[in-house]
């Protein structure tokens, strides 16, 4: 069944039995948690970052879990490694009917007078680019079978002005408008496609650059008063790829604990 749906009582669960997911960025804590509840809601997982060890961590989260799961170390700008992806995941789990574009998150600050032009490459790189070449490796599948659900990562910096570079908020920006041209472009053959826009999501990183009073201050700057959690995020995306949200698409949802209200 796809992510698509059919109208009825049955496409308006969160139920993912059956169904074959691939998380990019599955190392990260938005990842990580991504694939945590697609495959506690029944799908099976690939998660896909540059690093094995880190990713075989996450697996073995999942697998205790009850969860089945593939982890595959391979960068998201590479064409031929994505190619080899789909082929790598179809083989062991059955093709994709989830595609969760996670990687990326180089968001650090740099001024825009000191920006190079080789940091704006990398940065658009590893955000969009990296978007284009993994919806571009499994695609074709998807239109094959005339169903499939693609959710693509975006961020607050998008939408408004933030503390990121404008690279990031460029490369992002560039995430929301090709994710809404695929779901035009693509919904008649059923396959969807959304974005979620998150802000701040406490993560190991920030707890890194930020002490717990930083993260305290920052969190009460929010309308709802506190930090967003990867799992906020990842229910976010449990709901728009399942059955639940089967006619969403198009859509860029802002996780921002009423930061960004469109």
């Amino acid at each position: 069944m796809s992510g698509s749906g059919a109208v009825g009582a049955s496409s308006q669960t969160l139920n993912l039995e059956g169904r074959v997911a691939v998380v990019t960025g599955g190392s990260g804590a938005i990842g990580a948690a991504t694939a945590m509840a697609l495959a506690a809601h029944g799908a099976a997982v690939a998660i896909v970052g540059r690093n094995r060890e880190p990713l075989e961590a996450v697996a073995e989260r999942v697998s205790a879990s009850g969860g089945t799961v593939l982890p595959v170390a391979a960068d998201c700008t590479s064409q031929p490694e994505m190619e080899a992806l789909s082929e790598q995941v179809t083989a062991h789990l059955g093709p994709a009917d989830v595609l969760c574009t996670f990687a990326g998150g180089d968001g650090m600050p740099v001024p825009t007078n000191e920006e190079t032009v080789a940091h704006w490459r990398q940065v658009t790189d590893s955000e969009l680019t990296s978007t284009f070449v993994t919806v571009r490796a499994f695609l074709p599948a998807m239109l094959d079978r005339h169903a499939g659900t693609i959710l693509t990562m975006a961020s607050s910096a998008a939408r408004q002005a933030a503390g990121s570079s404008a690279a990031y908020a460029a490369a992002k920006a560039g995430v929301i408008a090709f994710s809404r041209h695929l779901a035009g472009e693509y919904a008649r053959q059923g396959i969807r496609v959304n974005c979620l826009a998150p802000s701040a999501i406490e993560n190991e990183r920030m707890r890194r650059w930020m002490s717990a009073e930083q993260r305290r201050a920052l969190g009460e700057a929010f309308p709802l008063g506190r930090l967003g959690q990867p799992d906020d995020v990842a229910a976010a995306a449990l709901f728009l790829v399942s059955g639940a949200s089967s006619w969403i698409t198009g859509l860029t949802l802002d996780i921002s604990g009423g930061k960004v209200m469109v």
